[in-house]
């Protein structure tokens, strides 16, 4: 348990995230949480929202991630209670499936159920056993050795990017998939590095057997692959994975960072983007050896900086704070006027005050915790999850 600065922060993240954006399915089926992903809601209070179409799988799953780390880092029997009830709500919201069609959002809830049985088996007194197989052999059994490796974004189609393979490879290390994870590592430094060092988003592998990159760069996609490579050295103890960390660290704090701070990356889907960065390099400063202490500090000097930013340009309502889209600029507090985030094609649109979406509040609500986590040098692995 933590008593500190960043722990009581990230503790009043998590009550604004509570108070705001999680209630029951449907505001009245007993024993869940599902995620409203704006504040202020339209129209009808928070509790009586009505389950919509837009209830954004990937943010949920976020979120489940993040409830867990307020219950393993504060003993918040809350957040561990809300993390089992939303789970449940995702199942039921998703017609009793763990599934659907995106790689990316399968792997991101199979990682946050994977911790959330590793870290907390007695409190939940729930397990998750069935699904977490089913996740896993979901990122296991779509690899496509026959193009050339990698899984694709979506089950429909040819795009292989980072977003997916980056938290497969991460999933597939802690659910006893040790070699296709290494593998998954190894593919994406193979096939997505650009010559700044920095990891493109994707490769199209159209049918005529000709690839087309797309060199877009992410602070997300950062994340994953620093995320995948540490699990890749924790299982193989090969120094060429520690070799890409402090590479790929480099270019993240030349291009991605102001001033030491994690570049914004808007509302929507956006928002998550560099929580997930900021998870992963406290994962580089928590996990790694103590003969990496140079790539360890380095990582988590940019977890505290981004946090110390967030906290300090945050608004503040009935006592508890709104954060930003971009963490070294003043959070605004935001109304209902205009419209929520709106999902198109494969992605999520910014509302059109960011901070209404839950994606901004859980980005930096999963900082808080990165930070929390860092500062009081609390590792992630200190056992494995076996679904086997």
């Amino acid at each position: 348990m933590t008593d500190d600065v960043e722990s009581t922060r990230a503790a009043a993240a998590q009550e604004a995230l509570r108070a705001r954006h999680l209630r029951r399915l449907g505001g009245w089926v007993p024993f869940t949480r599902i995620g409203v992903v704006a504040w202020p809601p339209a129209g009808r209070p928070l509790s009586k929202q009505r389950i919509t179409s837009s209830w954004n799988y990937w943010w949920q799953a976020h979120l489940v991630d993040t409830l867990v780390d307020g219950a393993v880092l504060r003993d918040d029997e809350r957040c561990g209670a809300d993390a089992v009830r939303l789970l449940r709500g995702i199942r039921i919201r998703n017609v009793g499936r763990w599934t659907n069609n995106y790689y990316d959002d399968m792997a991101w809830l199979g990682l946050a159920m994977e911790r959330l049985d590793r870290h907390l088996p007695g409190r939940t007194g729930t397990g998750h056993l069935r699904g977490l197989r089913t996740l896993r052999d979901v990122m296991y059994d779509g690899w496509s050795p026959e193009l050339g490796g990698g899984i694709p974004w979506r089950t429909t189609d040819h795009f292989f990017n980072a977003p997916a393979n980056g938290p497969a490879a991460i999933l597939l290390a802690r659910a006893g998939r040790p070699e296709r994870a290494i593998e998954m590592a190894n593919w994406l430094h193979e096939n997505l590095t650009l010559p700044s060092g920095l990891i493109g988003d994707g490769l199209w592998r159209r049918a005529d057997g000709t690839r087309e990159f797309d060199d877009a760069v992410f602070t997300y996609c950062q994340g994953v692959v620093l995320g995948a490579d540490v699990e890749a050295y924790r299982l193989s103890g090969d120094p060429l994975h520690l070799s890409r960390i402090d590479t790929l660290l480099h270019a993240v704090s030349d291009r991605m960072t102001v001033d030491g701070v994690i570049r914004g990356a808007g509302g929507g889907d956006g928002g998550l983007f560099g929580g997930i960065l900021a998870r992963y390099l406290a994962l580089v400063a928590t996990d790694l050896p103590d003969t990496a202490s140079d790539v360890r500090a380095r990582a988590a000097a940019i977890v505290t900086a981004s946090a110390d930013a967030a906290w300090t340009h945050r608004a503040e309502v009935d006592g508890l704070p709104i954060f930003g889209p971009d963490w070294s600029t003043q959070a605004v507090v935001p109304s209902t006027e205009g419209p929520t985030a709106q999902k198109f094609g494969g992605a999520v649109a910014s509302s059109r005050t960011p901070e209404r979406d839950m994606s901004v509040q859980v980005g930096a609500t999963m900082l808080l915790e990165a930070a929390a986590r860092v500062t009081n040098r609390s590792p992630e692995h200190n056992g494995y999850a076996t679904p086997d």
